[in-house]
């Protein structure tokens, strides 16, 4: 398999360099309201962590969009920070296109299947998010001839590659459907996506057809969006 050099031009541009300061400032952004989250449920003792999914219970449906801003304790929260922060600027940095999408799908869909058909209890964290990101990012750059996003899948492999036993139900207390839900959605999405975000590519002069060098394609906007227990134990993840 050809693997394809990116344009240096492209990739070295002040356009891509500002993209990833971006990526960086709006993740950092979400970690933190997670952070300021978790300080005023702690220090108010709000027990915010009852708003979690309630599986197939109609109140729990509001923590299809709050689940993933709630976490059980400071050490739940540590845990998703760091594969939140870097994950996330990993797909708004090399992904910008789809970057919308994938979020508004990892924020969301592992609550909807988790609601739908995992056990009793209320399930609280924002890991299907970070298990969604793990599988596109590692799925993409398989599927895709850029280097960078092979450098990528290969980075998060390194990284993160002991969350796949996160999908299995080995574990009493945490969400393994929440886990598996959001890495389906993400090996689903890296399929659907995969024609977005490709970047231009280094040329040679010996490459083109017999009328000349082809043209290089245009560089696309490289700059990211925002997208915009049975006994009532919460369930991490």
């Amino acid at each position: 398999m050809q693997i394809h050099m990116p344009d240096p031009h492209y990739t070295g541009s002040r356009q891509v360099r500002t993209s990833f300061r971006v990526a960086l400032e709006i993740v950092l952004a979400f970690v933190a309201l997670l952070w300021l989250i978790q300080l005023f449920n702690w220090t108010l003792d709000l027990e915010l962590q009852r708003f979690g999914v309630r599986p197939r219970e109609w109140q729990g449906l509001f923590g299809i969009l709050l689940a993933p801003l709630l976490h059980a304790d400071f050490m739940h929260l540590i845990a998703n920070s760091l594969p939140l922060l870097v994950l996330g600027t990993v797909m708004l940095h090399l992904y910008p296109g789809a970057a919308s999408r994938v979020l508004i799908a990892v924020y969301l869909g592992p609550g909807i299947a988790v609601w739908l058909f995992a056990k009793g209890g209320v399930h609280i964290g924002a890991s299907g998010m970070a298990y969604g990101l793990v599988s596109y990012i590692l799925v993409a750059g398989l599927i895709r001839r850029d280097r960078r996003a092979i450098a990528a899948s290969l980075l998060v492999c390194f990284m993160y590659g002991a969350l796949v036993w996160g999908v299995l139900p080995i574990q009493s207390g945490v969400s393994w459907e929440t886990h598996l839900s959001g890495a389906l959605i993400g090996i689903a999405l890296a399929f659907i996506f995969r024609h977005l975000d490709i970047p231009p590519r280094r040329r040679y002069s010996w490459e083109g057809d017999e009328g000349g060098d082809e043209e290089e394609p245009p560089m696309s906007d490289a700059t990211p969006k925002l997208p915009a227990s049975d006994n009532e134990r919460p369930t991490l993840h």
